[in-house]
């Protein structure tokens, strides 16, 4: 159950994993470098038995990704066993204190810090167990600075696993037949469960065979609430699919419908948002919106800002969460702050979203995944309904991502009165056409697996575009860099010629995105421009283009949308390109080289 569970946990990193199970007294630990097949065989001959455990799966932050550094990590007298997500801020003090104490460390993590920390304040001086495994887990803890989601089990304290929350994302799952889980996402018990309860920072829980109990440091028990996940074990499964990133990317027609499933008003030109319930003085009021993201998500923002600003004219910026934090942001008043985060855990967008909250901003949350913190600490928000992504590198939470910021935009451009009725319902009716024009980009696939033939041992790539498509022309560049480990730049099209343009040569695929909008003819002269240095130029274009056929070297057909919208049909055929490139040059596409799917640390 336990490797199960690691499996359906591996796209959060896969550097190393491990298990300790509790046998007769005494934890059986196996825990082995590379992805969980190499700890799978590892079991295999040398097998543990127990009745209960903890596992985990590794995404390098302090050391490197090595059998030694591998969770669980354990005390040097084999009694307490513990799995960490997060990070120790304060680890390389703690360990020479207790290395002054006597305490010999086998790994390089901060992690290991830990459960000797745990072990250090279980025992008294001469060695009797002092505490409750509980009472020492929290006083370890608050001794400690940073972020943390662990588990920890003891020989000392048997029967019960001890699991507590800071920054990292952590669940109870509550079994039919009196089982108990705890897993730092619903993927990994929605086997056997699909009743969890999510717990909050500060959080304590303790496992038993009689089932759970929460509580927080000094104030004692608390009661948290049971949700139902409303996803089931297929849509963690490849489906048939090669991998996990072909099928998200193939079933975005159904998604975008989900994301916008009975909010579309056409006959009102405006649409109907139930995360933002109640919310109408503070939109109508604000007058000035960030945006906090990260990676795909800050692309998707970029679009946001540009969308908030050409339709509901209010004042925007996106900015990138790591940064916002940090750099001491005016947050004025009536201020909309939005995260946007495709986990709603992503640490940086987390806490940037908390930083405008404390200047007194009003929050909202764009977020997929139901139960993160980010929708539970926001005043209001929005889901994707876009159904669990696997896949590392993002494709069907960005397009969602998009779609929910052009309806959030229509709303507030309705409620403030800066969009008519007659545009508002222009937009919607883009809207509602979009699953099925992005059916008809999938028809291409095998046409853009023939392109990436031509340029999968090409070293590298630019991206263009303008307005609208900048964003998208970020986002195709991330794509392919996050893969296909091909570097790859996203550009405005005019800043081309501001430095860029002195890479190019007959060498530099040169993807242009190039559809019949309100910048077509400026695009179109940057264009002429690249083919004057010998660009080899891959242009999207619209459907009914026929003016660019005979001047690049290929060109892709998107069909006509509105203007705002061409960024969700220009990056489907972006997202095909970059998987059949990573495909045919043999990376490993759902669990690319160093990268993580969800970010929960700083």
């Amino acid at each position: 159950m336990l490797i199960q569970g690691l499996k359906r946990l591996e796209y959060r990193g896969y550097d190393s994993a491990g298990v300790v199970v509790a046998n007769n007294g005494h934890l059986e630990v196996r825990k082995e470098a590379g992805k969980i097949v190499e700890l799978e065989k590892l079991l295999q001959s040398d097998p543990a038995e127990g009745t209960y455990g903890i596992g985990h799966t590794r995404w390098a932050t302090h050391g490197p990704p090595t059998t030694r550094n591998a969770h669980p990590h354990v005390s040097e007298n084999g009694d307490f066993a513990l799995v960490h997500n997060g990070i120790i801020e304060n680890a390389g003090t703690l360990r020479k204190v207790l290395q002054d104490r006597g305490h010999v460390f086998s790994s390089d993590t901060d992690t290991e810090v830990l459960v000797h920390l745990i072990e250090e304040v279980y025992t008294t001086a001469d060695g009797r167990a002092g505490e409750s495994l509980e009472r020492a887990v929290e006083t370890a803890l608050s001794q400690v600075e940073g972020t943390y989601g662990i588990a920890v089990v003891s020989t000392r304290d048997p029967g019960k696993i001890v699991v507590a929350r800071l920054g990292s994302p952590l669940l109870i799952g509550v079994g039919e037949n009196g089982e108990t889980f705890v897993a730092s996402d619903a993927a990994a018990v929605i086997a056997h469960t699909r009743d969890v309860i999510y717990l909050d920072d500060g959080d304590m829980a303790t496992i038993t065979k009689k089932g759970y109990t929460v509580h927080r440091p000094k104030s004692g028990p608390v009661s948290r609430p049971v949700n139902r996940v409303d996803w089931d074990l297929g849509e963690v499964e490849r489906g048939g699919y090669d991998h996990f990133m072909l099928k998200e990317i193939m079933e975005q027609p159904s998604t975008l419908r989900e994301t916008m499933r009975g909010r579309l008003l056409e006959d009102e030109g405006s649409v109907k948002l139930g995360g933002l319930t109640g919310m109408d003085d503070e939109l109508r009021q604000a007058k000035r919106v960030v945006i906090l993201g990260c990676g795909t998500s800050w692309h998707s923002g970029l679009i946001g800002e540009y969308l908030l600003e050409d339709i509901a004219r209010i004042p925007t910026e996106v900015e990138y969460a790591s940064e916002f934090r940090y750099r001491r942001a005016v947050v004025e008043p009536e201020t909309l702050a939005i995260a946007i985060s495709q986990s709603g855990e992503t640490a940086d967008t987390l806490w940037a979203m908390r930083e405008a909250k404390q200047q007194g901003a009003t929050t909202l949350g764009v977020v997929n995944a139901v139960g993160g913190t980010i929708p539970r600490e926001t005043d209001a928000g929005i889901y994707l309904h876009a159904g669990p992504e696997i896949g590392v590198a993002s494709t069907k939470a960005f397009t969602s991502q998009v779609v929910v910021l052009t309806m959030m935009t229509i709303h507030l451009g309705r409620l403030r009165g800066t969009l008519s009725q007659s545009r508002g319902r222009e937009i919607v009716r883009a809207l509602r056409q979009l699953p099925e024009q992005v059916a008809e980009i999938l028809k291409m696939d095998n046409e853009i697996r023939a392109l990436a033939e031509q340029y999968k041992d090409s070293k590298n790539f630019l991206y263009l575009g303008r307005g609208y498509n900048f964003p998208a022309a970020l986002e195709g560049a991330l794509k392919l860099k996050e893969i296909s480990y091909i570097h790859a730049e996203g550009y405005p099209a005019a800043e081309m010629k501001h430095g860029p343009i002195a890479l190019i040569d007959e060498n530099m695929p040169v993807v242009v995105i190039a559809p019949r909008d309100g910048v077509y003819d400026k695009v179109r002269s940057n264009i002429d421009e690249v083919k004057a240095r010998g660009g080899c130029i891959i242009a999207v274009v619209s459907e009914d283009d026929e003016e660019l056929a005979g001047v690049v070297e290929h060109v892709i057909r998107i069909p006509r949308t509105h203007d705002a919208l061409t960024p969700i049909l220009a990056s489907i055929p972006l997202q095909l390109l970059a998987y059949h490139i990573a495909v045919l040059r043999g990376a490993n596409v759902d669990q690319p080289r160093n990268l993580a799917k969800s970010v929960t640390v700083e």
